[in-house]
C-alpha cells in the first residue's frame, strides 16, 4: 500500500473534521497529517491506561426548560479553555459596591475573578460568558444532574446500560471533562507499554429510547476508503469523528455522575479465574468479551526467532491500533507447554465500522410477507423433515446495509449478539487479512496468510461454538455446532433435509450454498435413478425373450458352429463364438431398446435440473439477502500478495482512484508457464493411456495362451474370457494412474496460480479451476473417450490389420460390441473414485487428529481449553471447498456424459451423495477447525462449467448410441436386410460378420497351432474372399454409416429443440420470489423514509419547544435581575 495515498486520506479526513467542528483540535490534526509520521498512539487510550465515559445530556436540556429555582453561585467544574474573550491582566476592575456585585456574578456565571487561573474557565456552546443566557443554562444543567444522580442510586433497576446511544435532540457543545476510572490490567493481559481503547458508556432509562443522528458524516467514505486498504488507525478516525460530532451538537456529563456510573457498571473483579474458567468458555478471562479469533505460535530457537518475534509485535500492535482486544495465553497454560495463543476480540464499534465497509445486511424490522403456500402432498413428506426451530432458527426480517450512523434504525435487541459469528469472524479475517507488520526489502508487508506461510504464526482461525457432543453450558450462548451434529452431521439422518439456514448462519454464504446445490443435484438424480433403474429391469426381464445377438451367440448350433479368427497374431488360436455368450447377455442389460430413450430422456434432464437450480438459487439469493450482492464487491478487493507484489499504480476508470497495478510483461513468463504446463501434464495423461492401451495389447495373448493351456481354468472360461480378464485389469490399472496424477498434479497447479499472482480471490479461483478441471476432465474421461469413440473402430481386418508403432495390434471389440468394455470402464473409475473419496474424506482427518491429539497431551493435568481443543483439529483450507466442487461437477460428467452406456451411473451418483452429504457435514462439524465465513451468491464458474458439460453430453450419447452401441446396425439389419417376418432379427450375427479366407493370412500373423479350417469370421461389413473386390467395405457398411451419422443429428437436434424450449419456457426466477423482493424494497425505502422524517420532526419540534421556553424563562430571568440591580 502506497503512503503517499494514505497520508492524503489522513489529511483531506483531518481537513473535513476541522471544517466541520471549526475547533483548533481539527486543524491541529490536519497540520499534524501533513506532516511526516514517524509514529502512531494506540487508539482511544489515556495516558494513564484507564477508561473513560461519558454521558449524554438530552434529558438535562429537558429539564433545565421547566426548572425554575433559585440562582446560588456555585462552584465550576473544571473543563477545557476555549471560546469567549478575555479581559488583558492589566485592565482597570470595577471598584465599590458595584464592582463587589458584579465580581459575584461573574463567579456565579463561572468567570474568574481576578488572578484567578483561566486554563479551567469553561464557556459552554456558544453562550457568551456573563451573559444570563449561560447563567440559566449552566444552572439548570447542574440542576438536572444532581436529579440524575438521585433517581440512579434510588432506583438502579431503572437505569441499564447501553454503549455510545446518542440523546433525541440537539444540544449546545461542551468540551471533553476527562474522568480516569482504573480498571485491573489483569483482565486484559495487556502489557503495561500498551494503551488501552476507550470505551464509553452512558446511561439511558429503560423505557426511553436513545437515538443516533441519522446524518452521514461527509467524512465517513474516506473512513471506509482507509478500512478497505488495512489503515491500522481507522478506528481513532471513527471515534475522533464521532467526537467531534457529539462536541457540536450534544452536552456531556459531569464528572461526578461519570464517577458514579463508571464504578456501578464497571466489576472490579473478574468474573471467571483462570483455574475455574469452563473448559468450554469462549469468552476472554473476564467472562464478557466473547472470543472471535485465535491466533496461536510456538517459539522458535532458529536463526529467524528475533524477526518473527518483531512480525508477532508489530503485527498485534496495529490490531490494537484498529480496535481489537487482545489476550494472549502464555505457553505455560497450554497442554503441550510450547504453544501460545492469541484471543482476538471484537468490539462493538471495531464490528459497526467494518460492518458498513463489508456492506453487511441486517434487520430492520420482521417480515410482514406471509410464507409460502403448503404443496399438496407436503404431509406426506413430514418424515423426512426437521423440527421448525432447527430448519428456520430466526424469522424473517427486512433487511438494509447496516450504517453506523443509522445505529437505532436495527433490531439491535443486545450487542454481544446482534452480529452472528460468522459475520463477526468474517470481520476480524478481513482486518486481519490487511493489517500491516512492518517493513521488509523496502516494500510493506501485511496480512495474516503471508504470516501463516512464514510460519511467525502457526495458525489463525475462529472458534467452534463448544464441543459437538453437548449443548453448551450458561454463560456460554446456544451451542449451534451441537445443533448442527443433532441433525444435520448424524447418518442416521440421511433421510432428513438439511438445515440451510442454520448452516448459513455458523458457516456462512459460502459453504451454505454448496450444500443447497449438494442437497438439489442429489434429490434431482433421484428422478434419474429411477428412470435408469427402470432401463435396467427392462433389459434384464427381455434377456430370455430376446431372439437377437445374445441368443445366436449362445446357442451352439449358431454362434457354437462358427469360428472366428485369432485375436492376436501368432500366440492367439482361433476361438468359437458361443465363448463370449455371458459377455453378451451382460450387454444385453446396457444396450437394448430403452438405451436410445434413456439417452434422450438424460439429456432433458440436465436441462431441467440446470434451469431448475437457476430458479432455487434466485430464492436462495432472496432468503439470504443476496439479491443486491454483486460479485463486483469482491473483485474490488484486492489479494494482499497482488499489493505486495505491486511496485505501480494506476488510475481505475470506475472508482477514479489509484490503485495497485502490475503489467502485463510482469506476468506474461509466468503465463506461458502456466500454459506449457498444463499442456505438458495433460500429454502425460494421453501418454499414460497409450500406456494402459500397450499393456491391454501385450498382456492379451499371455492371458489367452495361459488360459488355453491351463486346464484348472476351464470352469472359469465361460465368464472370465481374456477379452473381460484384460479390460478389468487395464481398468484397475488406469485408475491408479488416474489417482497417482491427480495427486501431484494439484500440488504444482496450485504453486502455479499463485506464481501468477493474480488480483483478486475470485481471479485466482477462475485461474485454478480452469487448470484443474482441464486436467482431471482429461485424467478421468480419456480411457472412456478412447474405448467410447476410437476403440475397435480402426483395427483393419485379418492379413492387412492396423498396428500401434508398428508393434501392437489394435485392439477389437467383442462381436456384441464395445459398450460392455465401456461400461466396466466407467464401473470401476466412478465407483472406485467415489469409495476412495468418500474413505480419504472421513478417515485421514480423523486419523491425523488423533495422532495430533496423542502428540500434544504431555500435560494432562492442565486445563484443555476450547482454543486448544479446536487447535488440535485439521484446517480447512482455502481449496477444500474448491476440491468438493470439482468432485461433483467430475461425478456430473460421469452420470451425464457417458450415460447411454451405463443406465446405473446416476443411480451410483445418488447413493454417494447422500453418503457425501453426511461425510462432509460430519467432518466439517467433529474432525475441522471452523472455517472462516465468506460470501457468495451463486457456485461461480462451476455453473458455467455446469452447462458446457450438459452441451457435450448431448453429443456424446448420441455418438455412443450410434457408434458404440448396437442399436443403429439392428435397425438397419431389421428393416431393411431381414429376410424371416416372423423373426426379424434372426440371422443378424452372420450377417454382421464377415469371412477371411485363411489362407490369405501373412506368415507373421497365422497362429502357430494348423487347424482344419478354412475360413474364419470377424467383426466388420466387407466383401467376401470370392469377390471380385474382397475385403472391401460392402454396401451395407455404408447403409450403416449413413444411417448412424442421421441417428446422431436427429437426436442432437431433437434434444437441443427440447432443452430451448425449456429453457424459454422456464423463467429463471420464481414469480412469488420476484413479488417478495419488490415487496422488500419498497417496505425497506418506507422504513428508511420514515426513520429520516421521525428524526428531522423531533430535532425540529425539540428545536422549536427549546426556543420558546428559552424566550419566556429569557423573560423571566431579566426581569428578576434587572429587579435584583434596581434594588438599593
Amino acid at each position: 500500500m502506497d503512503e503517499d495515498l494514505t497520508d492524503r486520506l489522513r489529511a483531506q479526513f483531518a481537513r473535513r473534521l476541522a471544517t466541520e467542528s471549526g475547533s483548533e483540535r481539527g486543524e491541529a490534526a490536519a497540520q499534524e497529517n501533513r506532516e511526516p509520521r514517524t509514529g502512531a498512539n494506540t487508539v482511544g487510550w489515556d495516558q494513564q491506561h484507564q477508561l473513560k465515559s461519558e454521558l449524554p445530556d438530552q434529558e438535562g436540556r429537558e429539564a433545565a426548560a421547566g426548572l425554575e429555582g433559585e440562582w446560588d453561585a456555585e462552584e465550576p467544574g473544571p473543563s477545557e479553555a476555549g471560546g469567549g474573550s478575555e479581559r488583558e491582566p492589566g485592565s482597570p476592575q470595577p471598584s465599590g459596591s458595584r464592582g463587589g456585585e458584579l465580581a459575584g456574578r461573574r463567579e456565579r456565571r463561572g468567570e474568574p475573578r481576578e488572578g484567578q487561573n483561566r486554563q479551567h474557565w469553561w464557556k459552554p456552546g456558544s453562550f457568551h460568558p456573563g451573559t444570563i443566557q449561560e447563567m440559566y443554562w449552566e444552572r439548570s444543567k447542574r440542576r438536572y444532574r444532581e436529579r440524575a444522580l438521585k433517581l440512579s442510586i434510588k432506583n438502579p433497576n431503572k437505569w441499564k446500560y447501553r454503549q455510545d446511544k446518542k440523546p433525541h435532540g440537539l444540544a449546545p457543545p461542551r468540551p471533553e471533562e476527562p474522568k480516569e476510572i482504573h480498571v485491573y490490567k489483569e483482565d486484559l493481559l495487556i502489557p503495561s507499554q500498551a494503551r488501552r481503547p476507550t470505551v464509553r458508556f452512558s446511561f439511558q432509562t429503560a423505557f426511553q429510547k436513545s437515538s443516533q443522528w441519522s446524518t452521514v458524516s461527509p467524512s465517513g467514505s474516506v473512513i471506509n476508503e482507509l478500512a478497505k486498504m488495512g489503515d491500522p488507525d481507522v478506528l481513532e478516525m471513527v471515534q475522533q469523528d464521532r467526537r467531534f460530532s457529539k462536541e457540536e451538537r450534544y452536552s456531556k456529563a459531569n464528572e461526578d455522575l461519570r464517577s458514579g456510573e463508571s464504578s456501578f457498571l464497571i466489576c472490579q473483579e473478574p468474573r471467571f479465574k483462570k483455574d475455574e474458567q469452563s473448559k468450554d468458555s469462549i469468552f476472554f478471562r473476564d467472562g464478557i468479551r466473547k472470543i472471535d479469533f485465535v491466533l496461536s505460535y510456538v517459539d522458535d530457537i532458529k536463526k529467524e526467532a528475533e524477526l518473527k518475534a518483531e512480525r508477532r509485535r508489530q503485527f498485534e500492535q496495529n490490531l490494537r491500533k484498529t480496535g481489537l482486544e487482545l489476550e494472549i495465553e502464555d505457553k505455560m497454560n497450554s497442554e503441550d507447554g510450547r504453544t501460545y495463543f492469541v484471543k482476538i476480540h471484537a468490539p462493538w464499534e471495531v464490528l459497526v465500522t467494518y460492518a458498513e465497509v463489508l456492506g453487511i445486511k441486517m434487520p430492520v424490522k420482521e417480515s410482514d410477507i406471509p410464507s409460502a403456500d403448503r404443496l399438496p402432498f407436503s404431509c406426506m413428506l413430514e418424515p423426512l423433515k426437521l423440527p421448525r426451530d432447527v430448519k428456520h432458527p430466526t424469522p424473517d426480517y427486512f433487511t438494509v446495509q447496516f450504517s453506523r450512523h443509522r445505529q437505532e434504525l436495527f433490531l439491535i435487541k443486545d450487542e454481544s449478539s446482534f452480529f452472528p459469528s460468522s459475520s463477526r469472524n468474517r470481520i476480524v479475517y478481513y482486518i486481519l487479512s490487511r493489517c500491516p507488520f512492518g517493513m521488509e526489502d523496502g516494500k510493506k508487508r501485511f496480512g495474516i496468510e503471508r504470516l501463516l506461510n512464514s510460519h511467525t504464526y502457526s495458525s489463525a482461525f475462529p472458534l467452534h461454538d463448544g464441543q459437538y457432543w453437548k449443548a453448551s453450558e450458561p454463560p456460554n450462548p446456544v451451542n449451534q455446532r451441537n445443533i448442527l451434529y443433532r441433525n444435520w452431521a448424524r447418518f442416521s439422518y440421511f433421510y432428513k433435509e438439511q438445515p440451510f439456514n442454520l448452516i448459513r448462519d455458523y458457516y456462512g454464504e459460502k459453504i451454505g450454498i454448496y450444500f443447497v446445490f449438494l442437497g438439489f443435484y442429489t434429490e434431482m438424480l433421484f428422478f434419474a435413478a429411477v428412470i435408469g433403474l427402470a432401463c435396467f429391469i427392462y433389459g434384464l426381464l427381455t434377456i430370455p425373450k430376446t431372439s437377437g445377438s445374445s441368443s445366436e451367440i449362445c446357442d451352439p448350433k449358431i454362434g457354437g458352429q462358427i469360428i472366428m479368427c485369432p485375436l492376436c497374431d501368432e500366440l492367439c488360436d482361433y476361438w468359437r463364438l458361443n465363448s463370449t455368450c455371458l459377455a453378451s447377455k451382460i450387454s444385453h442389460l446396457f444396450d437394448n431398446e430403452s438405451t436410445v430413450f434413456f439417452a434422450i430422456f438424460m439429456g432433458i434432464w440436465v436441462t431441467l435440473f440446470l434451469e431448475f437450480w437457476k430458479r432455487r438459487q434466485a430464492r436462495l439469493e432472496y432468503e439470504w439477502d443476496l439479491v443486491d450482492f454483486e460479485e463486483e464487491q469482491q473483485q474490488l478487493q484486492l489479494r494482499p500478495e497482488f499489493e505486495a507484489m505491486c511496485t505501480k499504480r494506476k488510475l481505475n476508470a470506475v472508482t477514479q482512484e489509484m490503485e495497485p497495478y502490475l503489467p502485463l510483461c510482469s506476468r506474461l513468463p509466468w503465463y506461458i508457464l502456466s500454459g506449457v504446463t498444463v499442456t505438458l501434464w495433460m500429454a502425460l495423461v494421453v501418454a499414460c493411456m497409450v500406456a494402459v492401451i500397450v499393456y491391454r495389447l501385450s498382456v492379451f495373448a499371455t492371458f489367452a495362451s495361459f488360459m488355453e493351456s491351463e486346464a484348472s481354468l476351464k470352469h472359469v472360461k465361460s465368464f472370465l474370457t481374456p477379452q473381460i480378464t484384460t479390460s478389468l485389469s487395464g481398468s484397475c490399472l488406469n485408475f491408479i494412474v488416474i489417482l497417482i496424477l491427480n495427486f501431484f498434479y494439484e500440488k504444482i497447479s496450485a504453486w502455479i496460480t499463485k506464481m501468477e499472482i493474480p488480483r483478486t480471490h475470485q481471479e485466482y479461483e477462475s485461474s485454478l479451476t480452469l487448470k484443474m478441471f482441464l486436467f482431471q476432465f482429461v485424467n478421468y474421461y480419456s480411457s472412456c473417450f478412447y474405448v467410447a469413440f476410437f476403440k475397435g473402430k480402426f483395427v483393419g481386418y485379418p492379413g492387412k490389420y492396423t498396428y500401434l508403432f508398428g508393434v501392437w495390434r489394435s485392439e477389437e471389440c467383442d462381436p456384441a460390441g464395445c459398450l460392455v468394455e465401456l461400461t466396466t470402464q466407467l464401473t470401476i473409475i466412478m465407483t472406485g473414485k467415489q469409495i476412495f473419496g468418500n474413505i480419504k474424506e472421513a478417515i485421514y482427518p480423523l486419523v491425523l487428529n488423533w495422532w495430533r491429539r496423542r502428540k500434544a497431551r504431555t500435560n494432562s493435568e492442565k486445563l484443555y481449553s476450547r482454543w486448544e481443543q479446536d487447535h488440535d483439529l485439521e484446517t480447512f483450507g482455502s481449496l477444500e471447498l474448491f476440491y468438493e466442487y470439482l468432485e461433483t461437477v467430475i461425478q456430473f460428467g460421469f452420470v451425464t456424459l457417458f450415460v447411454a452406456s451405463f443406465p446405473l451411473a446416476p443411480l451410483l451418483a445418488l447413493l454417494n451423495n447422500i453418503i457425501e452429504i453426511r461425510v462432509d457435514a460430519w467432518k466439517l462439524t467433529t474432525q475441522y477447525r471452523r472455517p472462516v465465513a465468506a460470501k457468495a451468491h451463486s457456485i461461480g464458474v462451476w455453473q458455467d462449467i455446469l452447462y458446457g458439460m450438459a452441451v457435450l453430453s448431448v453429443a456424446t450419447n448420441a455418438v455412443i448410441v450410434a457408434f458404440t452401441s448396437d442399436m443403429v446396425p439392428r435397425l438397419v439389419y431389421h428393416y431393411a436386410y431381414s429376410v424371416n417376418e416372423s423373426w426379424p432379427m434372426s440371422g443378424y450375427i452372420n450377417n454382421s460378420l464377415s469371412v477371411f479366407l485363411i489362407a490369405d493370412f501373412p506368415n507373421n500373423t497365422v497362429p502357430s497351432e494348423k487347424r482344419d479350417y478354412n475360413t474364419c469370421r470377424y467383426r466388420d461389413y466387407r466383401n467376401p474372399p470370392d469377390s471380385e473386390d474382397k475385403y472391401a467395405h460392402n454396401i451395407q457398411f455404408w447403409h450403416v454409416l449413413a444411417a448412424k451419422m442421421t441417428f446422431i443429428i436427429i437426436m442432437e437436434h431433437v434434444v437441443f429443440l427440447i432443452k430451448f424450449f425449456l429453457a424459454w419456457m422456464i423463467p429463471d426466477v420464481p414469480k412469488d420470489v420476484l413479488e417478495r423482493v419488490k415487496r422488500e424494497k419498497l417496505m425497506t425505502v418506507k422504513i428508511l423514509h420514515d426513520f429520516e422524517l421521525n428524526k428531522l420532526k423531533e430535532n425540529l419540534r425539540l428545536n422549536s419547544a427549546s426556543s420558546t421556553d428559552f424566550a419566556k424563562h429569557f423573560t423571566i430571568k431579566e426581569n428578576q435581575a434587572n429587579l435584583a440591580e434596581s434594588t438599593p
